[in-house]
């Protein structure tokens, strides 16, 4: 099984004092010689998770926000990994198809292990109109984006490409540079009935929603088994394959109890309005996902997701460089076997 984690970045990470830090002072000026919290913290975390075992890192988007850019991020960080994978968010219809070819050409080339897209149709009319794009809403939406990435991966597979669609017009495009080895995967997330299609249709990865009205693990796992059967029959009417992935929120205790209310207070401290109506929002579908307790426990439940066909665990956890390497050494590496295989070498 693969594992993941997120770039610690505002819009992806709660209970971080530099994440918190990073974010309150985002409007005032550096003192000299000083690099952002946010990119200092997420430089050490990383390459802390790189070296016990993570195999993938997702570089989330938001433009509107104090989130530094995930594809500058990206560059930055990645290209020292030595394992990790590249994941960078997209969204079709805010940057230009043949510049987003060319980008992710250039980082696939610096990451030792390449990059993918996180596809990403967004919501956010503001942020959309603010910095460029135009939002549109149902089938036009999916359509734009399907020729969107028809044009990035023409471009990465052929010479030149030309397309005459609804929304883009190419004629003769062309990458003076090609991506690294095989052309990148593409991952999304959707729930909607159009965007799951939209999945099936373009996408290598499909990261699973979590059902609102999911009160236990076992409501989650039902969910998760659902979602597999009916993407797996969406992509055979493609003739298609489509792989799944989770987002479970992850913490290590004694036992379950005693890691959720850590959990609970590290976020609190935290968090600048300290309202545990938004903390349940943000984090209580993901941690109903039965990864909250001993590292027995936690292989445990993700043994079931193994069985189930996820092959991918992209960790939500409270993002700090002890936790990081906690989750490798303790979850990861027992779980894969690589514990035992590095001590025998």
């Amino acid at each position: 099984m693969h594992f993941g984690l997120y770039a610690p970045i505002p819009m992806a990470t709660v209970g971080s004092p530099e994440i918190a830090q990073s974010n309150a002072n985002a409007l005032k000026p550096l003192a000299p010689g000083t690099r952002d919290q946010q990119f200092e913290h997420g430089l050490d975390l990383l390459t802390t998770a790189d070296a016990v075992g993570f195999d993938l890192c997702l570089f989330a988007e938001r433009h509107l926000g104090s989130d530094m850019h995930a594809w500058i991020l990206a560059g930055a960080m990645a290209s020292r990994f030595e394992k990790i994978r590249a994941l960078v968010a997209i969204h079709p219809g805010l940057l230009d198809p043949v510049l987003t070819a060319k980008m992710s050409v250039t980082l696939d080339r610096m990451c030792k292990n390449g990059m993918a897209l996180n596809v990403v149709n967004g919501w956010y009319d503001e942020e959309f109109k603010m910095f460029g794009g135009t939002m549109l809403q149902g089938d036009a939406r999916y359509a734009r984006a399907r020729e969107f990435l028809s044009i990035v991966q023409g471009l990465w597979r052929n010479d030149s490409f030309s397309l005459d669609g609804e929304f883009y017009k190419i004629d003769n495009a062309r990458l003076l540079l090609k991506p690294a080895s095989q052309p990148p995967e593409l991952y999304s997330v959707s729930a909607s009935d159009q965007g799951r299609d939209f999945v099936a249709q373009t996408c290598d990865w499909w990261f699973i929603n979590y059902p609102k009205d999911a009160e236990t693990t076992d409501d989650v796992l039902r969910a998760i088994e659902a979602g597999i059967a009916d993407m797996s029959r969406r992509a055979d009417a493609f003739g298609r394959k489509i792989r799944f992935a989770l987002n479970p929120f992850i913490a290590i205790g004694r036992n379950a109890d005693e890691a959720f209310e850590s959990t609970v207070a590290r976020v609190l401290e935290f968090d600048p309005e300290k309202d545990e109506r938004k903390l349940k929002r943000r984090m209580l579908p993901n941690m109903k996902a039965g990864c909250i307790g001993t590292p027995q426990e936690i292989q445990a439940q993700l043994g079931r997701f193994r069985d189930m066909g996820l092959e991918l665990i992209l960790c939500k956890f409270l993002p700090s460089v002890e936790n990081a390497r906690q989750i490798g050494e303790e979850i990861i590496q027992p779980f894969n076997g690589q514990k035992a295989a590095m001590a025998a070498q």
